[in-house]
């Protein structure tokens, strides 16, 4: 598994904020799936309020998530 930063922004007329996500996925289209599904779910946004700016793979040194950094180091 490949960590990926997803950065994008909401334009719902009640929340509008830009956001960066670091998910665990094989494809970089995986983690966009996901943030769709994990943004709609959390704060009731449809995809069409949801612009996704970039999506790149992190290399490990990187990866700022704590949590998925022991993850992909297998501590």
């Amino acid at each position: 598994m490949k960590v990926f930063r997803v950065t994008g922004e909401i334009n719902k007329p009640n929340l509008a904020t830009s956001f960066a996500k670091e998910l665990l996925a094989e494809k970089s289209e995986h983690a966009v799936e996901k943030v769709y599904t994990e943004l709609g779910s959390k704060h009731r946004v449809k995809r069409y309020h949801i612009k996704i700016i970039s999506s790149i793979e992190v290399p490990v040194d990187k990866i700022e998530n704590e949590i998925l950094k022991k993850i992909v180091l297998g501590e």
